[in-house]
């Protein structure tokens, strides 16, 4: 199995750095310990430490079990579903098509 980690620009790294600061508030408002929601989420408790100090090489899944122990998991349905840019890539695309031709007259 390839342990590479993966390459994040600084603020990218900002960004796994704050979800993991709020998968961890997420917990202590719970009262829940690191031990309760690791095993809940049956992964080890390194791995929710990593998850919460915001490891870009732990698996989404673990992410997920995460979610999933903290009742938060239909968050996830959040992730990229305002596709702005994708929106506009597509209106520009509709937009840029050309309309159908006329029937040549010199073809008849």
């Amino acid at each position: 199995m390839d342990n590479k980690r993966p390459i994040l620009l600084p603020k990218h790294e900002r960004v796994l750095k704050q979800v993991g600061e709020q998968f961890k508030l997420a917990r202590l408002r719970r009262k829940l310990s690191m031990v309760q929601v690791s095993e809940r989420a049956n992964i080890a408790k390194s791995t929710l430490w990593r998850i919460e100090k915001g490891d870009p090489g732990v698996a989404m899944g673990n992410y997920y079990q995460v979610l999933i122990s903290l009742s938060l998991d239909k968050d996830i349905l959040q992730l990229a579903k305002d596709d702005i840019l994708g929106r506009k890539l597509q209106d520009i695309e509709l937009m840029s098509k050309k309309k159908a031709s006329k029937v040549d007259k010199n073809s008849k």
